[in-house]
């Protein structure tokens, strides 16, 4: 009997958790009067139907229908798109070398006084060096922005940022985007980009790590990657703030290459990331963590360096765990 009842209180709790998730979906991505009608039906049921097992199951049935709705509905690429996510990126391969179309490279005033500027470049998987990630925060310590660059030799770094895509008069809500707001959205940008958008015009803090990862892991991330936005172009997908986020994001295309790491509530609460990948040994160990995170804050050389070519060279000077020095390293530029 106590496992009966225990099994009970369980099921009760599930049902008022679903149930009250139903009205938040119903009035975010449906209607405020039907997330109303929802709430008060609920509580009608509550009160005139007996005995208790029945009415919580008739409001356990009325859930699985909201949730049935929420699922069926379809993300889109046809909206009036902000102008900084107005484009998808596409990409082509001929052997080694692979070109991207749609980089955002905008010249930023101010996070919204701009100059819209999209390049096609190509990239020789050949001339691959390695990997490294940024984190960027923006207020509380415990959550950052997570992105990934690409360095090659004799070219700008690639750098991809997992965002939500919104549409014009739109912004951004960590609530929100648990719900279907927000399309998922892969910005392919050049450093000045994506990464001076954070350190000169946000004032956001932003570090800046080498990833100590083998050379063929980063290839097949970053394939995996491209793989993805190819996907997005033509199979759009919700962004979601707890399960396809920034971070999240990552975490999947390493699993899709390599075998997973355990799971660690840093991955979610990424704020904290960069001490699990030094616990992981995944950035450089040779200083104190606390050493590490100093030496790898990027914003000060990002306001020094402004838009200057060398942008991505600058905020990197000085930086723990540098790859060796090539002849050709950032000369020759990005191909056309």
């Amino acid at each position: 009997m106590p496992g009966r009842t225990a099994l009970a209180v369980l099921f009760s709790i599930v049902v008022f958790a679903v149930a009250l998730w139903s009205i938040a979906a119903l009035w975010v991505d449906g209607s405020s009067v039907a997330a109303v009608g929802f709430g008060v039906s609920a509580l009608a049921v509550s009160i005139w139907v007996r005995p208790w097992r029945r009415w919580l199951l008739v409001i356990a049935a009325a859930s699985i229908l909201v949730i049935v709705w929420w699922r069926s509905l379809e993300p889109s690429n046809d909206r009036d798109w902000q102008p900084d996510v107005a484009r998808t990126a596409a990409v082509s391969f001929d052997g080694d070398r692979f070109t991207v179309s749609n980089v955002r490279n905008f010249f930023y005033r101010s996070e919204t006084d701009y100059d819209e500027n999209w390049e096609e470049r190509t990239y020789d998987l050949a001339n691959l060096r390695g990997a490294d990630l940024f984190l960027s925060y923006w207020g509380s310590p415990w959550i950052a922005h997570t992105i990934i660059s690409w360095e090659f030799e004799g070219s700008e770094p690639l750098v991809i940022s997992i965002e939500t895509r919104k549409e014009k008069g739109e912004e951004y809500s960590a609530l929100l985007g648990f719900f279907r707001q927000f399309e998922l959205y892969y910005v392919v940008s050049d450093e000045r980009d994506v990464v001076r958008l954070r350190t000169n015009q946000r004032g956001e803090d932003v570090y800046l790590y080498r990833l100590q990862i083998p050379l063929e892991t980063a290839r097949a991330v970053l394939l995996d990657y491209l793989k993805e936005i190819d996907r997005l172009a033509n199979d759009p997908e919700w962004y979601n703030a707890a399960t396809h986020n920034c971070t999240t994001g990552i975490r999947l295309h390493v699993q899709h290459v390599s075998a997973g790491r355990p799971w660690d509530w840093r991955i979610l609460v990424n704020g904290q990331i960069d001490q699990l990948l030094y616990e992981r040994g995944t950035v450089d160990t040779l200083l104190p963590f606390e050493e590490l995170r100093e030496r790898s804050a990027v914003s000060k050389r990002g306001l020094a360096a402004g838009n200057a070519d060398d942008y991505s060279i600058r905020i990197r000077e000085g930086l723990p765990g540098a790859r060796a020095a090539t002849s050709h390293q950032h000369r020759t530029g990005v191909g056309r």
